[in-house]
């Protein structure tokens, strides 16, 4: 009933920046919360952002300062902005969308940080 798709991955120098975005479409009512998640190869998966229906965000310690979470609900878009990137930022991030009658993934966008 819910399609996300992700986009703004690629490959990026070390300092530098991205902003990837996550738009929804289909029945997204009833939404709870809306979080960036990352995997990177043999490595668990991690929650990286998360912003609530009521507009609150948390974020893993290690990006807090660097990395922006926001929403744009007339477009049916969430962003996570990266700055200051590092290369153990690199890892494949997914967009996760909590609603009452479901979760549901984005097919994943590569972000590469490498010199």
């Amino acid at each position: 009933q819910v399609q996300l798709v992700e986009s703004g991955g690629g490959l990026v120098q070390p300092g530098g920046s991205l902003r990837l975005s996550c738009a929804a479409s289909g029945s997204i009512f009833g939404i709870l919360v809306v979080g960036w998640y990352r995997q990177a190869p043999g490595k668990q998966r991690e929650l990286v952002a998360a912003i609530t229906s009521g507009g609150s965000t948390n974020y893993l310690d290690s990006v807090k300062g660097r990395f922006t979470i926001s929403r744009d609900n007339a477009k049916n878009t969430v962003y996570l902005q990266m700055n200051s990137l590092k290369p153990e930022a690199t890892a494949v991030y997914y967009c996760n969308v909590r609603l009452v009658v479901g979760v549901y993934w984005g097919q994943g966008t590569q972000v590469t940080v490498s010199s």
